[in-house]
């Protein structure tokens, strides 16, 4: 069998302005995601660690490390000189890249649980690394790629609010999400941050959207017809959507 993939990139181009990914079956009649590269593509398994291995016979190295972690505190009664080594943290690293670009994947599949059990993945490893690793350097690195993990997460979850035309959850969803990359600013003592974060100002966007095709409610509605009988001085239709405005106010 030719060891060219070329075949199973015909007609599917790479597109360096968005992610392009795709579903197919494996030999195993298993879910692969693919994910298009510049030079060729990445394929992932669809559940469980992207490269499909086992480390430590355990889904993930940060389900191995967790587990590492509760035998620790089960054994010396506390967490405390429980440490990730500069190897345990560049491997976390590297495993968390393969979960960053499924996740990307998937989002571009719309597949949103999917995104979410990834990016919530992610966010514990990376929290993991902030709260152990020996060296601080990695908490520092760990700590830049938080907002983003949030951000998709959020995106992710206020998309199936709008699958649902869900508009007023999904927008307490986006607001919850800029909410808590504000939140670890300031667990970094950086709240300035907040102001120039690039996630926090996607999520506004996106509540801007959303406020956008939210349908009017039947009061927003009352008060857009009232502003329009002013601004035309029907003084007697005005006075007729002020009573049916004040009496539905009445009724809520």
């Amino acid at each position: 069998m030719s060891e060219d993939i070329s075949p199973a990139m015909e007609g599917w181009e790479y597109r360096p302005d968005k992610v392009t990914a795709r579903k197919i079956k494996g030999r195993n009649a298993k879910d692969k995601i693919q994910m298009r590269i510049e030079l060729g593509l990445l394929q992932m398994e669809a559940e469980g660690r992207p490269d499909g291995k086992r480390p430590y016979g355990k889904e993930s190295l940060l389900d191995y490390h967790l587990s590492r972690l509760e035998q620790y505190k089960t054994s010396h009664g506390t967490t405390r000189g429980f440490e990730l080594s500069k190897s345990d943290c560049e491997k976390l690293y590297e495993e968390a890249v393969q979960y960053y670009h499924r996740y990307l994947s998937l989002f571009s599949l719309k597949d949103y649980p999917g995104v979410i059990r990834d990016t919530d993945r992610n966010l514990r490893a990376h929290n993991l690394v902030l709260r152990y690793a020996a060296d601080e350097r990695y908490k520092t690195a760990f700590s830049r790629y938080i907002p983003y993990i949030i951000m998709m997460n959020t995106k992710a979850k206020a998309s199936i609010s709008l699958e649902k035309k869900d508009y007023e959850k999904a927008l307490k969803q986006t607001k919850l999400g800029m909410e808590r990359i504000d939140d670890f600013f300031q667990s970094l003592d950086q709240s300035e941050l907040s102001k120039e974060s690039e996630e926090i100002e996607s999520l506004r966007e996106l509540a801007q959207e959303i406020r956008k095709k939210k349908p009017l409610t039947h009061l927003e509605e009352l008060n857009i017809e009232l502003e329009e009988a002013v601004r035309r001085e029907n003084f007697e239709e005005a006075a007729r959507l002020r009573d049916e405005i004040k009496e539905l106010q009445g009724k809520n």
